[in-house]
């Protein structure tokens, strides 16, 4: 792909949703850090339900530490994995205790030794919360990126975000994740995309191949 047309897609996106942002409602990279690990395999509308409550209740690392873990799962049990992500919490906040005075550190090698923090979790809390640029890749990012062939179809989700950070510009790196996650989650979803009105449909593989999709099946309905 040339950088025209990485251009073309980035503009356009930029155009749909320039206001894009993080949707966890946070208040502090600790909170950030509770809320990202919280949403594996769970919408952020679901986590900023929890949190809401959790928030109020849990202030610092000590918090969660000084509960029985059985209280902690109790507070979080609408959440996707909830006895798993519970025991994570508690030992992420033993070691922010321990290792980093109690509070998050910025460096992204240092938080993905955390636990329940990967790669993604990692990339989120540090450009939301330290502006440092990163890309993460979530199911939103892969799948968009994979449609627009911004990446390959058999690409790894660590390929994919190198394809980004290797075509989006460094200082649109925080803001084009953003604006990516709002274009999978409002517009170009997994089911149903809204290809008939898709701005990028000239440069969207998939979507082209959905509109021929599309217009044999209702020829075949007219005959």
């Amino acid at each position: 792909m040339n950088a025209a047309t990485v251009r073309h897609i980035l503009d356009t996106i930029e155009t749909m949703f320039p206001d894009a942002h993080c949707e966890l409602n946070h208040s502090n990279a600790f909170e950030l850090t509770i809320a990202v690990l919280l949403s594996a395999q769970c919408t952020d509308e679901t986590v900023n339900k929890v949190t809401k409550d959790l928030f109020q209740k849990y202030k610092t690392p000590l918090d969660y530490v000084s509960v029985p873990i059985e209280e902690l799962e109790q507070d979080i049990r609408r959440i996707g994995l909830y006895r798993n992500k519970a025991k994570h919490i508690q030992r992420l906040c033993s070691i922010l205790i321990e290792q980093y005075g109690g509070e998050v550190p910025e460096a992204h090698d240092e938080l993905v030794k955390l636990p329940g923090v990967g790669r993604k979790t990692a990339n989120v809390v540090v450009s939301n919360a330290f502006g440092v640029p990163a890309i993460a890749v979530d199911t939103h990012v892969e799948r968009v990126s994979k449609r627009l062939g911004l990446a390959a179809w058999k690409d790894s989700v660590l390929e994919v975000e190198k394809k980004l950070m290797k075509r989006v510009p460094r200082d649109e790196w925080i803001m084009t994740h953003h604006r990516i996650i709002f274009f999978g989650r409002y517009h170009c979803k997994a089911q149903n995309p809204q290809c008939p009105v898709c701005p990028l449909l000239d440069v969207c593989r998939e979507g082209k191949k959905r509109m021929k999709t599309l217009a044999v099946r209702k020829n075949k309905e007219q005959a």
